[in-house]
């Protein structure tokens, strides 16, 4: 099977896979938590202040409401690292790594379809 064919299932498979979670997370948000987990999974956790210059994504406001939508539906948090209190760190919690686990599984049996 050719990459082009694995990915195309892969597709099809991760759309079951985003079909489970909150509506209210729209292709945005979802990408937004992609590059937070990101960099929470390479110890590089961003801030808030972080995200809001991702502006090849969408503009400062609407990444922060995308954050409070990720937060509502309970697929990141915010924490404060050491004795500073000013700077809050944009961490995914266990539903996200279960989203996340989710489309591994996916990848895998798209590409064990080959």
């Amino acid at each position: 099977m050719r990459s082009s064919q694995v990915f195309l299932r892969f597709l099809h498979l991760s759309q079951a896979v985003s079909g489970d979670i909150d509506t209210r997370l729209d292709l945005t948000a979802l990408r937004l938590l992609e590059i937070v987990a990101s960099a929470h999974a390479t110890s590089a956790p961003m801030t808030v202040s972080d995200t809001m210059k991702l502006r090849y994504i969408a503009s400062p406001a609407t990444l922060h409401r995308k954050i409070d939508q990720l937060r509502d539906a309970g697929f990141i948090t915010q924490v404060f690292e050491g004795t500073n209190r000013r700077t809050k760190y944009l961490v995914p919690t266990a539903s996200a790594d279960k989203y996340f686990d989710q489309l591994g599984k996916a990848m895998v049996s798209a590409r064990q379809g080959a």
